[in-house]
């Protein structure tokens, strides 16, 4: 008898890293005076969208990709997330959810990155950490190979990151439903954790914050550490 397979998802921002990622990537490529004069007119959706997400969350983030990332050459652009993401992850890992990441790809599981941010620099992870796939924000990239700024398809938060995810399920044609472990910190993460098999809050908030109806993985951790 064979046991089913497992695939584990992981959040970026906020789960595998401190915070967010995408202001720092944006003012990285474009400077902080550049992003600065972008976001203004955008500031407030920008703001409430952190705290409610939603659509209007989603359009003020393409509109300031457009107004940052518009006519930048995709080669000149990925060489440059790579510096920035390895860094980033160097100074803002979270050591124990990265530990978690790796004790599933040690143990022969699917592990997925299923972002918001940029698939540019969730590619990049993917390699760094040597796991099976990144499901991110696509961005559209013109004839020239210059991005748009706009996205390909749609920002991967929310209900996107399940459908992207069951996309990727469907596509591995695996001989049996898999068991699926999902780990996330924030709004934009509640239905990836309904929809999994174990689903784990790994943000720091608590019982106060969006996803409390879940298991804390900091609870999880340390259950399997009184084990050993």
């Amino acid at each position: 008898m064979t046991s089913a397979p497992v695939v584990a998802a992981f959040d970026l921002d906020g789960t595998l890293t401190e915070g967010g990622s995408v202001f720092h990537w944006l003012r990285f490529l474009g400077g902080d005076a550049t992003v600065a004069r972008a976001a203004l007119p955008l500031l407030l959706p920008l703001i409430v969208g952190a705290i409610r997400s939603g659509d209007a969350a989603d359009s003020a983030k393409e509109r300031l990709f457009q107004a940052v990332l518009a006519g930048r050459d995709l080669e000149v652009v990925t060489a440059a997330s790579r510096e920035f993401i390895l860094h980033h992850l160097k100074e803002e890992g979270r050591p124990a959810v990265i530990a978690r990441l790796n004790w599933h790809r040690d143990q022969g599981h699917d592990v997925v990155l299923v972002s918001a941010s940029p698939q540019i620099y969730v590619d990049i992870l993917v390699d760094e950490f040597q796991i099976t796939a990144g499901l991110g924000t696509r961005l559209a990239v013109d004839t020239r190979d210059k991005l748009t700024g706009s996205y390909l398809g749609k920002n991967c938060r929310g209900t996107e990151k399940m459908r992207r995810l069951n996309e990727w399920i469907s596509a591995r044609e695996y001989p049996e439903e898999p068991v699926i472990y999902a780990y996330g910190n924030s709004r934009g993460d509640r239905l990836l954790l309904a929809g999994a098999t174990h689903p784990f809050d790994a943000g720091k908030v608590g019982r106060w914050g969006a996803l409390r109806a879940y298991p804390r993985l900091i609870d999880e951790i340390r259950t399997a550490g009184d084990d050993t």
